[in-house]
């Protein structure tokens, strides 16, 4: 009997798993207002019942615990919250580790349990340690509770959970906050002493670099709601926001992200229907022009008369040295323009028979075999007539230098200082071979200028130049995997993976480093010649469409605009001139056809009332924030617009800076209208704060995909966790009579891992670190459900106003209990703790006063984890 009563405890605390019995008891005892409690044993609330144990940590259950005082919290929604009946809240105690944002989780069993996705984060009060209260379903709360027991719980930069115990919120205190409501927002920290209509931040841009050709994911189920994004604030007195005049948000990203940077709202121009002036910023490129290609052309003038020819040598043949030349080949693809350049696999028979070196600027070994002695004397004599070698990762070497394995450095990450020919240096991330140069037998070398070595003590060197002979001959020479992206199969672990994605671009800048050094010229590419655009457009809206433009096209078939001409055409001859202030747009679209563009599947994902419906498409334009330009005032709002590219000439960049946005990159321009007197058009500023997490939300929304670790930087990117930025918004909003006519112009890169990453390339790490068969996406398909979610989210924040999007929107954004500085590294420490019902960033200083950082001139930098200055 004895065992029998025992196998029935035993069944009932362990029989159905921690989870269930937690959710049991809480199912159970939640009428008794009694609080819950997860901690660390010797933590355990006096007199509390322990209902299960597991590794040192408790839950239990003990005496209720209240909170009557909300006005000591910070409170992330923009209005007071109400706690539904099924609903749990609670309050989790962590301490903030610095530096914790690679670290991975520690290893278990399970899934590792993210605490923004079980539940809705309602307030904090920051300090030691740092108070979080929330709310979840009972199913939820268990899940979290479980997870924190079994050390599976992760929350956002850095914080290490430390306690979660539920509690009660008194009537009193709630009752004080509606009572509050209605009471003027926080102070505004750095007000503008200037006042001004018109606003006009300088541009940003995305750079896009790769290529690649998935497959197409079908249609999947509908995205969730939720969102919350921001744009330009209209006028303050319909906001009853006071006098201080509100400028535009200006986010930049930092040095080492690539300064991808996007600009938030460019400008707003307030105009009557008779008079619309012209937008203020001009949006012409500065810095591409005709006489780029030219320029460019007259640097490679090939003085040694040689063919452009790089020979790629991988060993003898076998899969492995097929997989080798192609990882070469395309590292060298990104780096030079392969118009000028070939690259040629140098087999070992043709090496030792065929005259190659009469036609050869560079020649790369890049094999871990032994070069056989009769071919090493070929490529020494090579050298000695004046030629170029770059040795990767090849036991190839020169009298006075040998190569020492080192087996701990093998298929490593380590931290490289590399030093440029200017005598500057990067350091970064790279993947070592496990071997390391020395001095060896024969004449000491008299180096050359770049170098790199290992950030340790032994500073062991990893990369050398050496001029050799007397007619111009040198060799570069590396045991760095330059030529393995991050995504390779050798590098095994998540964190790897991380650190060399963030490098990624350095990787770059010190192939082409050396590449330059060797005598080729990885100057920017040649800028491509611009296509006609096609008018699309499902079939439905067709005819009143056709209809539409047979009124109000001139004599000849042409809508102007301040920036271009569109001329309608039934179709375009390849003699037709296209310039980018004329472009014809093909009407007749029956035989349209785009290997990059599937217009069957843009369709069959476009689930809108209006947005989207007609499309400019273009394989090569100069930018999509201009072919709408001479539309958006006139064609009637329910045919909503939008422009897509596969590339662009002239995208917006920092400054005058252009950057090319080659195939892989989703590029649109929306066109959306906002009546003034909404919950939208009193808060402008929140429009790219949506777009934004539509992005977002259009991929983790599809079943399967939701732990694609994609998010959103406030106030206009999309972010790699919190390390890497691959896509950004622009947007450009004109107030006409009681409209805002808004350009919302979005990039971001999909298939295009190269030089940062696209979401293609998190796919393939979470199918590698998961062991899934996720496919793949299509920029047409990520394009359609965007606008899909970004329809359904404006509606949400038209409804129910910020508190309807802004749940989603922080269950997705990088921010969550981030410390940041004001000003500089010396600045005060601040907790970001949300948005206000601005859109603009709230900050908690330590002196316990919450105020809105004013977006004037600043920029958010990420991995210094500092609110500072603009620069120029």
């Amino acid at each position: 009997m004895l065992i029998t009563l025992c196998y029935l405890y035993l069944w009932a605390r362990w029989g159905r798993g921690p989870a269930a019995l937690v959710r049991s008891t809480v199912q159970r005892l939640r009428a008794s207002r009694c609080s819950f409690t997860f901690c660390g044993a010797a933590a355990q609330p006096r007199g509390a019942r322990v209902c299960l144990s597991h590794g040192g940590r408790v839950f239990c259950v003990g005496e209720s615990q209240s909170i009557d005082d909300l006005n000591k919290w910070a409170l992330f929604l923009v209005s007071p919250f109400i706690l539904e009946a099924e609903h749990i809240a609670f309050v989790t105690e962590s301490v903030w580790v610095q530096g914790a944002q690679l670290r991975s989780p520690a290893p278990c069993s399970e899934a590792t349990v993210k605490w923004s996705d079980c539940c809705l984060p309602l307030a904090c009060r920051p300090g030691e340690p740092y108070q979080l209260i929330a709310k979840a379903s009972v199913e939820d709360f268990s899940k979290l509770g479980v997870a924190f027991l079994e050390d599976r719980l992760q929350m956002a930069n850095g914080l290490i959970p430390q306690k979660i115990v539920s509690v009660h919120l008194q009537d009193s205190a709630l009752k004080e906050l509606r009572e509050q409501a209605s009471d003027p927002p926080a102070r505004i920290l750095q007000p503008d002493p200037e006042s001004s209509i018109e606003r006009r931040p300088e541009p940003k841009a995305m750079e896009h670099v790769g290529k690649a050709d998935p497959q197409v994911l079908g249609p999947a189920s509908g995205p969730g709601k939720g969102s919350a994004p921001g744009g330009e604030p209209a006028e303050e007195s319909d906001r009853g926001v006071g006098p201080v005049e509100h400028h535009h948000l200006h986010l930049s990203s930092c040095h080492e992200c690539l300064e991808l940077e996007n600009s938030t709202i460019e400008s707003v121009k307030f105009a009557s229907a008779e008079n619309i002036p012209d937008l203020p910023y001009d949006y012409s490129l500065g810095g591409v022009t005709d006489d780029l290609c030219p320029e460019r052309e007259e640097k490679r003038v090939n003085i040694s008369g040689k063919a452009p020819n790089i020979l790629l040598y991988v060993g003898a043949s076998s899969q492995d040295a097929l997989d080798q030349l192609q990882q070469v080949r395309s590292a060298l693809a990104d780096c030079v323009d392969t118009d000028c350049y070939t690259l040629y696999h140098l087999t070992q028979e043709s090496a030792l028979r065929d005259p190659w070196p009469d036609n050869c600027l560079l020649l790369v070994i890049a094999t871990g075999e032994s070069v056989p002695e009769d071919l090493s004397r070929r490529f020494m004599a090579y050298l000695s007539q004046g030629g170029k070698v770059l040795a990767l990762s090849s036991p190839f070497t020169l009298a006075g230098l040998r190569v020492t394995s080192k087996a701990p450095l093998q298929d490593t990450v380590q931290s490289l200082v590399f030093c440029r020919a200017d005598q500057s240096q990067v350091k970064l991330s790279v993947l070592s071979s496990g071997c390391v140069y020395e001095g060896g037998p024969g004449e000491p070398l008299g180096l050359g200028q770049l170098q790199g070595h290992l950030d340790s003590e032994d500073e062991d060197r990893l990369i050398v130049q050496v001029p050799f002979g007397t007619r111009g001959g040198e060799a570069i020479l590396c045991q760095v995997r330059l030529e393995l992206p991050p995504s390779s199969p050798v590098v095994k672990t998540q964190e790897d993976f991380d650190l060399l994605k963030s490098s990624n671009f350095r990787r770059y800048e010190v192939l082409k480093e050396i590449l330059t050094a060797l005598g080729l010229s990885c100057d920017v590419r040649q800028v491509p010649a611009l296509t006609p655009l096609y008018l699309l457009s499902t079939e439905e809206i067709r005819d009143p469409l056709m209809q539409w433009l047979g009124k109000h096209v001139d004599p000849e078939g042409v809508i102007k605009s301040s920036k271009l001409s569109l001329k309608f055409v039934s179709s375009c001859t390849s003699e037709v001139e296209i310039t980018p202030s004329a472009i014809p747009v093909v009407t007749d679209t029956a035989a349209f056809s785009s290997e990059t563009f599937n217009f069957e599947i843009y369709q069959q994902n476009l689930q809108t009332k209006k947005l989207g419906k007609i499309i400019l498409f273009a394989e090569v334009t100069s930018t999509t924030m201009s072919l709408l330009d001479g539309l958006m005032f006139q064609m009637p709002q329910e045919m909503g617009l939008i422009a897509i590219a596969v590339r662009q000439t002239q995208g917006k960049g920092r400054g005058s800076n252009a950057w090319l946005s080659p195939v892989g990159c989703a590029l649109s321009t929306l066109l959306l209208t906002v009546p003034l007197r909404s919950q939208l058009g009193q808060r402008i500023p929140f429009v790219q704060h949506l777009m934004s997490l539509a992005v977002v939300e259009a991929v983790r929304s599809i079943p399967q995909y939701q732990d694609i670790n994609l998010r959103v930087k406030w106030p206009n990117d999309i972010y790699y966790s919190d390390l890497m930025k691959l896509g950004g918004v622009l947007v450009n909003s004109t107030l006409m009579g009681e409209t805002f006519y808004i350009l919302i112009g979005c990039g971001f890169n999909v298939t295009n891992s190269n030089p940062t990453i696209c979401i293609n390339d998190l796919i393939t790490e979470y199918n590698k670190q998961h062991s899934a068969g996720l496919k793949p996406l299509r920029a047409d398909y990520l394009i359609a459900r965007t606008v899909t979610v970004l329809e359904k989210l404006i509606d949400t924040f038209q409804e129910e106003g910020p508190n309807g999007v802004l749940p989603l929107y922080y269950k997705y954004w990088v921010h969550s209990a981030q410390q940041v500085r004001l000003g500089s590294a010396e600045g005060p420490k601040v907790w970001i703790v949300g948005l206000d019902d601005s859109g603009f960033l709230l900050v908690h200083q330590e002196n316990g006063e919450v105020v809105t950082v004013h977006p004037d001139g600043n920029s958010f930098d990420m991995l210094r984890n500092l609110v500072v200055p603009k620069r120029a």
